[in-house]
């Protein structure tokens, strides 16, 4: 059965949200809608985010680096509620032009560095530790190769497939069965490399793991859009398998707890400023009233 046929006006306005589920983040102009400064701790790394994928990804590459001993990856995590606004307030918007999460200022240089698009993040801290991303030129080369290909594909499985799935307001054939398509090409091409290699961009653990984990290894273990069963998700056997090892990581298991607002209350920690927070300031330990 077709969806109904829709017929563009000459020039298009905005005159009404789009509907469904974070209609109210969308809009067709840039910068902020109020003034509000962002809070800056005690460390020279400030990240502003959610524990969005985009947003883990960050958290999972900060606490990998603390894992390894880098003390200068110290960091404060403050939640910005994208639901609520917070990232089109005005210091948000100065560290992030473009209003998505997540964004970092890093104020261990002078004049402090702003930061933002996770992919951008992880190469910077990458670069800047000399962790995660490989030092011989076929290895650099092969994991951003797999960095920029979850930068291209994901908006496809977020805002494609995830959204028409999962969040608009009315389910429609087309675009659904359109975005289904390439989400399951995307899951063929992470099971091929997966077959021959261990981690994504070969034998070694990086960035382009801790990028493509938090969107693809989420989805085959049915943690967004509830849909691992619509794309069989139990099919792509060397996905899953990448998936369980990587979930099973100290450090991952700690970054997808940061900035998370949302399930049960001993996997949130909602703003992060020392490692005794995983076990002092989790929901369960400070309810709601922090």
């Amino acid at each position: 059965m077709s969806d109904a046929t829709y017929t563009p006006p000459k020039v298009w306005k905005w005159d009404s949200e789009s509907g469904g589920r974070f209609a109210s983040i969308n809009r067709p102009i840039a910068g902020p809608t109020h003034d509000k400064e962002l809070p800056v701790g005690k460390h020279p790394l400030q990240l502003y985010s959610l524990a969005t994928p985009n947003g883990v990804k960050v958290t999972v590459m900060l606490e990998e680096l603390l894992e390894l001993g880098f003390r200068e990856a110290e960091y404060d995590a403050w939640l910005i509620r994208i639901t609520e606004g917070e990232q089109f307030g005005s210091g948000f918007v100065e560290v992030n032009p473009n209003s998505k999460i997540p964004a970092m200022m890093d104020h261990s240089v002078n004049p402090p560095l702003r930061l933002f698009e996770s992919g951008s993040i992880l190469l910077y801290l990458a670069e800047k530790f000399g962790a995660f991303l490989p030092k011989d030129t076929a290895g650099r080369a092969e994991t951003l190769n797999w960095l920029f290909w979850q930068m291209g594909s994901a908006p496809m499985l977020g805002g494609g497939f995830g959204h028409f799935y999962a969040y608009a307001p009315e389910h429609y054939e087309y675009p659904i069965n359109r975005y289904t398509m390439e989400v399951k090409r995307q899951l063929d091409v992470l099971n091929r490399q997966l077959a021959n290699h261990r981690y994504i961009a070969g034998d070694e653990y990086t960035i382009a793991d801790m990028a493509i984990w938090p969107w693809y290894g989420a989805l085959v273990k049915n943690k967004v859009y509830d849909a691992a069963e619509f794309l069989e998700a139990h099919t792509y056997t060397h996905v899953i398998r990448w998936a369980d090892e990587i979930a099973k990581r100290p450090a991952v298991k700690r970054g997808r707890m940061v900035n998370r607002a949302w399930g049960e209350p001993e996997s949130q920690l909602h703003e992060r400023h020392d490692a005794s927070d995983f076990e002092l300031r989790t929901q369960d330990k400070i309810g709601d009233g922090e």
